[in-house]
């Protein structure tokens, strides 16, 4: 089956458009290189897409600049000295900003005033004075954040001093003594470090009595 023509316009669809570039490009370009084997041609060619990106094809035995020069000598044109010509201009523009640059850098520096006259120093003072409530200003900024950061690390500091002396004081407390629940049906409680001893007494207790059979002898341990 023969293949339609194709009607020659603008690809509406960006993705088809795409496509169409990329495999039209390939082929560009494989003939290109064809033709300089075959024909042992010097080929130059330069695609940007409609992405703005650039694609080329250098014979293999040129380079750009190659192929540039023989086309300038081939059509008598130069056009190199145009294109220097600009950028020299645009060199020329950039040293006098440099330039004015430098003398507005010495100025500020109390140098080079000579060329000023009246207004032109009544400027430069109210520029430097505008320079300065700026740099001011930043300046004050600068320090209420560092207060700010001073105080936050302040309150910090304060907290952790409180939370100590609370651990202190606890602390201080007689760790050789504890408390007994049940006070009073214990008739001696002697305290030892971290340990408490209670003795109890039988009802028919005699004081002049020595024995402690009968007698209940409890120990606690003391909580840390």
């Amino acid at each position: 089956m023969a293949r339609g023509k194709i009607q020659i316009k603008r690809i509406e669809n960006q993705t088809n458009r795409q496509v169409t570039y990329s495999k039209r490009r390939n082929g560009l370009f494989k003939k290109a290189h064809e033709l300089t084997v075959l024909c042992d041609a010097k080929v130059s060619i330069i695609m940007i897409s409609s992405t703005q990106k650039l694609h080329e094809y250098i014979s293999p035995s040129s380079t750009t600049k190659q192929l540039f020069d023989q086309y300038q000598k081939a059509v008598g044109v130069d056009l190199w000295s145009s294109h220097y010509e600009k950028m020299q201009e645009h060199l020329k523009k950039l040293k006098e900003v440099n330039r004015n640059l430098r003398r507005e850098i010495r100025q500020r520096m109390g140098e080079s005033l000579n060329d000023l006259d009246y207004h032109q120093m009544v400027n430069l003072i109210e520029d430097m004075d505008n320079s300065l409530r700026i740099i001011r200003e930043r300046k004050y900024k600068v320090m209420g954040n560092q207060i700010e950061t001073g105080k936050k690390k302040l309150r910090n500091v304060e907290e952790i001093h409180r939370n100590l002396l609370l651990e202190f004081d606890a602390r201080q407390e007689d760790p050789h003594y504890g408390l007994v629940d049940n006070e009073g049906d214990y008739n001696s409680v002697l305290g030892y470090p971290n340990r408490i001893i209670a003795l109890r007494l039988p009802t028919n207790h005699h004081p002049s009595l020595h024995r402690v059979g009968g007698s209940d002898l409890t120990t606690f341990a003391l909580l840390e």
